[in-house]
C-alpha cells in the first residue's frame, strides 16, 4: 500500500496541548488602571512577508477547490476578517468597516506580495474598539443594578446589520453587563461581590489587549483567508502547530503539568500522571511559578506575562532540563528553585479502551475510540486479544463525538474487521480516483459488530463506519454524522533549504488545507450527508445547525463509480426485526422518554435559545423549574437504582452516574444482531498470527 498522508479530523487545530489556559483574574486592589495608550500598535514582523507568501502559494496551487485570488475572492476574505474579529457585531460599526471599503479588492495582491499592512490596521482597529468597550463596561458597573424591568437580551447578532452609531452599541453593552451582573446574582452573589467579579473580568480582557503580539494579528488574517476556502483549511502559528503534531501524536516533550493564571501569577492545577512534574515531588497543586530559566541559564521573571509564552519556556526537548522558581501554596511562603528534566509525554486517556459488558443474555465487548491518531490500529489490535480470549457475542466500536484524524489509520483500522477488500475511494483535484484497499486475505475480529455513532462523529469516524456498512459488516447505531468527506494535508511552511540559508529566521509554523475528498466504496460521498444510521436511536432528532451542510463554503456533495467490492451479509434484510425490537425496548426505557422530551423542548425553544431574560424573578422562575424537572428525574434513576431518594441537587451522592441508556440499547441491538450472523467469515487468522504492528 502506497504511504498515506492525509488528516480527517475536524479540528483544524487547538490551543494548549496540556498547558490548559483557563480564566485570568485580577485582584481589583491590585490590578492596573490600563489606558488606551498601553495597548500596542502592532506592525508586521519581516518573517510574515515570507510566510504569507508561501502560505497563499499552497492555497493557490494544492488546494482541492480551484479559486481565483481576485477582487471577488478579496473582498470575501474582507468581510470574514471582520467577521472572525467581531463574529457577533459587538465592537465595530459601519463606518469603521466603511473606512476600509476601498482596499477590500486588493487583499488578495496583497497576500501574493506578502503585504499585510492592511489586516494590521484593521486589527489594531480591532484591539481600539474592544478596549473601549470593556472600559465602558466597567463603567456601567458603577450603575445601580436593577433585575425588575422586563428587557431582555438576543445574542444572535450574526446576520444582523452593522450597528450605525456607537449609541447602539451601548445600549447593547448596557445588557451584557446587566446579564453579567444578573447571571452572577442568580448564584446568590451581592452586589459588592458581583461589581468586584465583573471588575476583574473586564480588567483582564484590558490586560490580554495589552500583551498582544504581531503574530495574533497575522494568525487571525492568514485564517481569514483559509476559512474562505473551505471550513477545514487553516494557517498554524508556530505553536498552534506544535499543539496540533501533539494531538495527532497523542504526545508532546515537556514536565506534564496543567497551568492556568492568577492574576498575574501562573499556578499549577494538576499533573500528568507518572510525568517528570508527577514524579519530582517538587511541584504541588498551587504553587505559583515566577521564573523560568534553561540549565545553566539566567532566570527569567514570568510575573505578568501570557500564558502560553510562559508555556513556551518550560516545554523543551526530552532529556533537557527546566528550571523553575516556585512561590509554593500558601501566604507565607518563601520562593524557591527546582529542576525538573523534561520527558515524553503519552496521553494515555484519550487512547482507544477496551471494557465488558456482561448481561442476562450474553457478554459484549466495547472499544471507544474518541479520535483516528497515529497508533490507533496497533492498539485496538492489542485490544482484540484480549477481547477474543473471552467468550463474547460480539463487540461494540463507540465512535460517538470522534472528530476524525488519520486517514492512513482509518483505512488499517477498518482492514481488522474485513477481509481483503476496499476501504475507501479517494479523488485529488486532478480528479484522480484512487481506491485504498485492505490487502490481507483474512479479518483480525470475525464477530458481529455494532458501531456506535453521533451527529459529532466526523470524517474518519465516517470512513470506518460507512465501511463496514457498505461491507455489511456491522450494524450502524444512533444519529446521522456530521457529513464531512473530506481529507486535509498538514504541511510545514519552512523548506528545508531555509536553515542552511536563514539559519536565524524563528519558526514558520504549518498550514493545513483540503487536498482530496472521500468516497465510500458504494460511490456515494458522506460530504453534506454523512452516514445513516442502520438504527436510529431515537426517531426524533434535533433541530440545530450541528454538521458540515451548515458551515460556510463546504465543498459539495457527489459520488463516483461503485469500487469492486463484495458484501459479507445482508444487513437490510433483517433491519425490519432489529428494529422492531429496538422500538418496543425504547418505548419502556424511561431515559429514552427524557431524552425524546429534551429534544421536543429544545426544538420547541430553538428560534429563542439566543435571547435571554434580564428579569430576576422570571429568570429564577426557569431556573427553578429546571431545577425541580431533573431533581424528578434524579429521584426517578434513585428509585430504579435501589437508592434513597435526594430533597435538592446538592445532596445528590457524588459517585452517582446517569446510566448510558444509549450504550445499553446498542448492547441489546447486537445481541438481536447476533442471533440472526453468520456463524464464519470467510476467511479466519492464519495459525500463529500475532495481532500486533498491523498499521498499514
Amino acid at each position: 500500500m502506497k504511504k498515506i498522508i492525509g488528516c480527517l479530523s475536524d479540528k483544524c487545530y487547538f490551543l494548549g496541548a496540556i498547558f490548559i489556559v483557563g480564566l485570568l483574574f485580577v485582584n481589583p486592589t491590585q490590578a492596573k488602571n490600563y489606558t488606551l495608550e498601553q495597548l500596542p500598535i502592532l506592525q508586521a514582523e519581516p518573517i510574515h512577508k515570507v510566510v504569507a507568501r508561501r502560505v497563499t502559494n499552497y492555497f493557490t496551487q494544492s488546494h482541492f477547490r480551484d479559486f481565483d485570488l481576485d477582487g471577488v475572492f478579496s473582498s470575501k476574505i474582507f468581510d470574514r476578517y471582520f467577521k472572525l474579529l467581531d463574529n457577533n457585531k459587538s465592537y465595530f460599526v459601519k463606518n469603521d468597516l466603511d473606512q476600509f471599503r476601498e482596499k477590500q479588492t486588493n487583499l488578495g495582491k496583497e497576500l501574493k506580495n506578502g503585504d499585510v499592512k492592511t489586516a494590521f490596521d484593521i486589527y489594531n482597529l480591532a484591539a481600539k474598539k474592544r478596549f473601549e468597550r470593556y472600559q465602558y463596561a466597567l463603567q456601567l458597573l458603577s450603575e445601580p443594578m436593577d433585575f425588575s424591568t422586563n428587557e431582555s437580551i438576543d445574542f444572535n447578532r450574526e446576520d444582523i446589520a452593522w450597528s450605525a452609531t456607537e449609541d447602539e452599541l451601548n445600549d447593547f453593552w448596557r445588557k451584557r453587563v446587566k446579564y453579567d451582573e444578573l447571571s452572577l446574582a442568580l448564584t446568590g452573589k451581592n452586589e459588592e461581590q458581583i461589581r468586584e467579579t465583573l471588575s476583574k473580568r473586564y480588567n483582564q480582557m484590558l490586560r490580554t489587549l495589552v500583551q498582544t503580539k504581531p503574530e495574533d494579528a497575522f494568525q487571525v488574517f492568514m485564517n481569514a483567508f483559509a476559512k474562505e476556502i473551505d471550513p477545514h483549511t487553516s494557517y498554524l502559528a508556530p505553536r498552534i502547530k506544535r499543539d496540533f503534531d501533539s494531538e495527532m501524536s497523542l504526545s508532546f516533550e515537556g514536565i506534564g503539568a496543567t497551568l492556568n493564571q492568577e492574576g498575574d501569577y501562573t499556578q499549577v492545577v494538576s499533573f500528568v500522571t507518572g510525568g517528570p512534574a508527577d514524579r519530582s515531588k517538587q511541584l504541588a497543586i498551587g504553587d505559583r511559578i515566577i521564573g523560568v530559566g534553561q540549565k545553566g541559564k539566567v532566570f527569567e521573571d514570568v510575573i505578568g506575562w501570557r500564558l502560553d509564552d510562559i508555556v513556551e519556556k518550560i516545554r523543551g526537548p526530552k532529556g533537557t532540563i527546566v528550571t523553575l522558581e516556585i512561590l509554593p501554596a500558601g501566604n507565607n511562603s518563601k520562593p524557591k528553585t527546582i529542576e525538573i528534566k523534561r520527558d515524553k509525554i503519552h496521553f494515555e486517556d484519550r487512547e482507544a479502551k477496551l471494557s465488558f459488558k456482561d448481561t442476562s443474555r450474553g457478554n459484549i465487548g466495547i472499544i471507544e475510540i474518541p479520535s483516528f491518531y497515529i497508533g490507533l490500529t496497533e492498539k485496538v489490535s492489542q485490544l482484540l486479544i484480549e477481547a477474543n480470549q473471552k467468550q463474547l457475542k460480539g463487540i461494540i466500536i463507540d465512535l460517538r463525538n470522534n472528530g476524525g484524524g488519520s486517514l492512513a489509520e482509518v483505512i488499517a483500522l477498518t482492514g481488522l474487521f474485513i477481509n481483503k477488500g476496499p476501504v475507501v475511494q479517494v479523488k485529488d483535484n486532478m480528479q484522480h480516483l484512487v481506491v485504498y484497499d485492505d490487502k490481507e486475505d483474512y479479518a483480525y475480529y470475525n464477530a458481529p459488530i455494532a458501531v456506535m455513532v453521533n451527529r459529532y462523529s466526523a470524517s474518519a469516524s465516517e470512513i470506518f463506519s460507512a465501511a463496514l456498512q457498505d461491507y455489511g459488516r456491522a450494524v450502524i447505531v444512533g444519529e446521522n454524522t456530521y457529513g464531512k468527506g473530506t481529507v486535509q494535508t498538514s504541511r510545514n511552511i519552512a523548506y528545508p533549504i531555509d536553515a542552511k540559508f536563514h539559519p536565524d529566521w524563528p519558526e514558520l509554523g504549518g498550514v493545513q488545507y483540503t487536498i482530496q475528498k472521500f468516497y465510500r466504496i458504494n460511490g456515494g460521498s458522506t460530504q453534506l450527508k454523512g452516514v445513516e444510521p442502520d438504527i436510529e436511536i431515537s426517531s426524533l432528532q434535533y433541530v440545530d445547525e450541528t454538521g458540515e451542510r451548515y458551515l460556510d463554503n463546504a465543498l459539495p456533495w457527489d459520488k463516483v463509480a461503485i469500487a469492486n467490492y463484495k458484501t459479507f451479509f445482508n444487513i437490510k434484510s433483517i433491519l425490519p426485526e432489529l428494529t422492531r425490537l429496538h422500538k418496543i425496548r425504547i418505548a419502556q426505557e424511561p431515559e429514552f422518554n427524557y431524552l425524546e422530551q429534551d429534544i421536543v423542548d429544545y426544538n420547541a425553544k430553538r428560534d429563542q435559545q439566543y435571547i435571554v431574560s434580564l428579569n430576576k424573578n422570571y429568570r429564577e422562575k426557569e431556573q427553578e423549574q429546571n431545577d425541580h424537572k431533573f431533581l424528578l428525574r434524579m429521584n426517578e434513576r434513585l428509585k430504579r437504582e435501589n437508592l434513597s431518594e435526594i430533597k435538592n441537587l446538592d445532596d445528590l451522592p457524588k459517585d452517582f452516574k446517569i446510566r448510558d441508556a444509549y450504550l445499553d440499547e446498542t448492547v441489546e441491538i447486537l445481541l438481536d444482531f447476533e442471533k440472526f450472523y453468520p456463524q464464519t467469515m470467510t476467511s479466519a487468522l492464519p495459525t500463529g498470527l500475532q495481532l500486533i504492528n498491523l498499521s498499514k
